[in-house]
């Protein structure tokens, strides 16, 4: 790393004002709470539930796992700087302690990508290929997938890494952000950063872009197949199974790709601090409620173990 910074000032949301500072800091609190508590439980649910021992709930639960780590990554640092005595040292981070902050977030951002792809072609097997389904979505293959593709996203991390922490800072070490994200950073370098640029860009659309087409051209077959069932109540059984991670694919992949996704676009503080709440606090936060609290099997699965724990 050639740099002579060797700590940065995360300026979080300091250029607000006290109220409102104390609004946001209470709704990270209470969002992170519920994180915990609802992706907890989740996690706990299926791993101890046998009627939940299906595909579904086995990618459910390495979606919660990585809800988890986006906002224990980003979220303690922030109430630390909001709650310190000495406003200095609550928002300072380490050059190590930034490059890994970043490293972390990139491969949960990069882990949910995948995570949410595999579950559209889950999703696909289950309403296009009902009769394979079990055949294919075996439990070998669900763990030899999530291998994989975690070995992926593990060098999809190191690579953004790597590409952001070779730069050299050497001017203001004032990170206009609440973590330490790619657009914050490559605006702190001290030359033109843009072969950097293209070489994240391209690192980006593997992890991102390529996903969302196959996730599009699995929902193409699941509309397809949707299209042709006799039954009403069999198409609304489908469009809801369905609708819930279209939602989560929607609000992820949109905000995700509009920040990352960027050559020219100059870094907007205020913009991508808003838009980094969404992926960070807000999906984390709804995901249990869309996902599983609303779901029969999973609602039927927390009530079984709340009693076994109880009693």
């Amino acid at each position: 790393m050639q740099t002579n910074i060797t700590e940065f000032f995360l300026m979080g949301f300091s250029d607000l004002s006290p109220p409102l500072q104390g609004t946001i800091f209470t709704f990270f609190l209470c969002a992170y709470i519920f994180t915990l508590v609802s992706n907890g439980l989740i996690i706990l649910t299926i791993s101890l539930e046998s009627i939940l021992q299906k595909p579904m709930y086995f990618f459910l639960r390495n979606l919660s796992v990585h809800e988890l780590c986006f906002t224990t990554v980003t979220v303690p640092k922030l109430l630390q700087a909001f709650i310190s005595k000495d406003l200095s040292a609550g928002r300072t981070i380490s050059l190590i302690g930034c490059a890994t902050q970043f490293f972390f977030f990139i491969l949960a951002a990069a882990c949910e990508c995948i995570i949410l792809t595999v579950m559209a072609f889950d999703r696909y097997m289950a309403i296009c290929h009902p009769l394979r389904y079990m055949s294919v979505m075996t439990v070998s293959l669900c763990y030899q997938v999530t291998f994989g593709l975690s070995v992926f996203a593990v060098g999809n991390a190191i690579i953004e890494c790597f590409l952001i922490f070779s730069l050299p800072y050497c001017g203001s070490h004032l990170v206009a952000h609440f973590f330490c994200d790619v657009p914050p950073m490559m605006s702190l370098a001290c030359f033109e950063t843009f072969f950097v640029k293209v070489c994240q860009l391209i690192v980006s659309v593997t992890a991102t872009v390529i996903p969302t087409i196959l996730i599009i051209c699995s929902y193409i077959k699941i509309l397809t197949s949707i299209f042709f069932l006799h039954s009403a109540e069999s198409r609304y059984k489908a469009f809801s199974t369905c609708g819930s991670h279209l939602v989560s694919v929607v609000i992820f992949y949109g905000t995700a790709m509009f920040v990352h996704l960027r050559l020219d676009n100059p870094f907007s503080s205020y913009n991508d601090r808003m838009l980094a709440l969404s992926y960070c606090v807000i999906i984390p936060t709804i995901n249990p409620m869309i996902y599983s609290l609303k779901n029969k099997e999973m609602k039927t699965a927390i009530r079984k173990l709340s009693h076994k724990i109880i009693y």
